[in-house]
């Protein structure tokens, strides 16, 4: 009897060393994981949609390139002769009410002219991208009928792509909407310089 105690007590004990060991060895993985590029610029984007849907522009602002600026694109294909660009005159652009020129309407060709809250909402966040149905990193998927120059625009820089598939059956999916946010590195962080939004055009 005495013997089959010392022998359940020395199970326990190694039981418990084992557990231990492995407790240990799980937090040592943990710790060595690196944060990757992936990582920082997806937690970026992250940032990005949530000053968005908070409309809090201040902060928005705040992650633009500081030395590049945003530049902005309401469809798919960037025109390369009209370059909508805007840094700190963004929350000038917000609080003098300007009506800016954006680019053009795929429908008609007549060019956009917006004040910035109201292009947001149209050619920016106009879906709940930060719960996005489907997202990417540096994949495209949203497809359209135009021409995607984004990596032609942006040579060697990452992105992040939000989408939502159409829902309308009238459209036959063609209703479908796409956010893609670009990111450049300065001084060891990443910062917006394209947002682009995409959807079908004519």
């Amino acid at each position: 009897m005495k013997g089959f105690l010392i022998a359940l007590i020395a199970v326990f004990f190694l039981a418990g060393c084992n557990q231990t060991n492995q407790s240990d060895h799980a937090i040592a993985n943990k710790a060595v994981r690196v944060k990757t590029q992936q990582d920082s610029i997806e937690e970026a984007a992250s940032k990005v949609l949530t000053t968005l849907k908070d409309e809090n522009y201040a902060a928005f602002a705040a992650l633009f390139h500081p030395v590049d600026g945003v530049r902005f694109s309401p469809y798919g294909f960037i025109d390369p002769t009209h370059k909508k660009v805007l840094g700190k005159d963004f929350l000038e652009a917000i609080d003098k009410n300007w009506t800016l020129t954006w680019g053009h309407f795929d429908s008609s060709g007549e060019a956009i002219k917006m004040k910035v809250k109201p292009y947001v909402a149209r050619f920016i966040y106009n879906a709940d991208y930060l719960n996005a149905e489907k997202k990417s990193y540096d994949l495209f998927i949203g497809q359209g009928n135009t021409i995607n120059n984004l990596k032609e625009s942006y040579p060697g820089l990452h992105f992040t792509e939000y989408y939502f598939k159409g829902v309308d059956e009238k459209y036959k999916g063609l209703d479908w909407t796409s956010l893609r946010l670009v990111f450049k590195k300065h001084e060891g962080s990443y910062y917006l310089v394209g947002v682009i939004h995409d959807q079908w055009t004519v």
